[in-house]
């Protein structure tokens, strides 16, 4: 058993550390809003602590779940950063979804300080992680890696390194591409079905068996039917990785056109008023255009 310092109490970090005091390893956590951390401790026990740099101080581990690039560099630089606190030899994982150059400028942070670093951001929403199934994608050192997975494990179905620094945020935006093309085809398929008179739940236990089954079918088309959207990951936060995702394609020559269109229908989905929406909301907009 390790102990831990948990840093962002968010939809997905208030459970995964919730399975790691669990899992009986001894938890710190932070959270910007300290009322958050309070209601952390209150149902899960452990500890909370002011800032980072002291969660950090006696922790193994130290796992973070952000916000954005700029989430990820305040919790871990500066004075109060978590780095400033950690002991050398401890491994830092982050399982915020950020660029992959924010990744190596802090591992080389990191690096310089006697910390190891691993880029681990994950796949399941929050239903993942309350159910402690997460699918982890991780960069890094194979030593630091091989530290951290046991850890985790308290969260994750499957946990896999992909390659050095850098690699676990690259294939998160392979992750985002994918689910951007999926989504849309799969609102476009039953915005189709509801114009063509069919019966929506029939129709998908016919097609969900055979080649065009999906997860996003199975566990989203009966929201999608009913026009309820607060079921996952918000169109803001999909966004914020589109655009990771497309930045990044210009910058190693990718070419993404289903993924820009995407991006830019969840635009239009914000534009609605959808931004805290779940992913699925897609099929609003093609409601709305009729």
């Amino acid at each position: 058993m390790a102990k831990v310092a948990f840093l962002g109490l968010g939809v997905m970090g208030f459970p995964m550390a919730g399975h790691l005091q669990a899992k009986g390893h001894s938890v710190t956590v932070y959270n910007r809003t300290p009322a958050k951390a309070a209601a952390w401790v209150e149902r899960h026990g452990g500890a909370a602590a002011e800032t980072p740099a002291e969660a950090a101080k006696v922790a193994d581990f130290v796992m973070a779940c952000v916000g954005n690039d700029d989430d990820l560099r305040s919790v871990c630089l500066g004075d109060d950063g978590a780095f400033a606190g950690m002991a050398k030899g401890a491994i830092f994982v982050d399982h915020t979804t950020v660029s992959a150059a924010v990744t190596r400028e802090l591992a080389a942070i990191a690096a310089e300080a006697g910390l190891g670093y691993v880029d681990a951001p994950v796949s399941g929403g929050q239903a993942g992680a309350e159910n402690g199934v997460l699918s982890v994608m991780c960069g890094g050192r194979e030593d630091d890696y091989a530290r951290a997975e046991p850890v985790i494990a308290a969260y994750s179905r499957v946990c896999r390194r992909l390659g050095e620094t850098g690699a676990g945020q690259l294939a998160k935006m392979v992750n985002q591409i994918c689910i951007a093309g999926l989504v849309q085809g799969l609102s476009e398929g039953l915005h189709f079905a509801e114009k063509a008179g069919l019966d929506i739940p029939d129709l998908v236990d016919v097609i969900s068996q055979g080649a065009a089954g999906s997860w996003q079918m199975v566990n989203r088309h009966k929201t999608m039917d009913e026009g309820k959207f607060d079921y996952g990951f918000a169109v803001d936060w999909m966004r914020k990785d589109l655009g990771i995702c497309l930045r990044t394609g210009d910058e190693i020559g990718a070419t993404l056109p289903v993924t820009a269109l995407v991006d830019q229908f969840y635009k239009d989905v914000q534009g609605m008023g959808g931004g805290r929406w779940d992913t699925s909301s897609l099929i609003a907009r093609l409601r709305k255009l009729g």
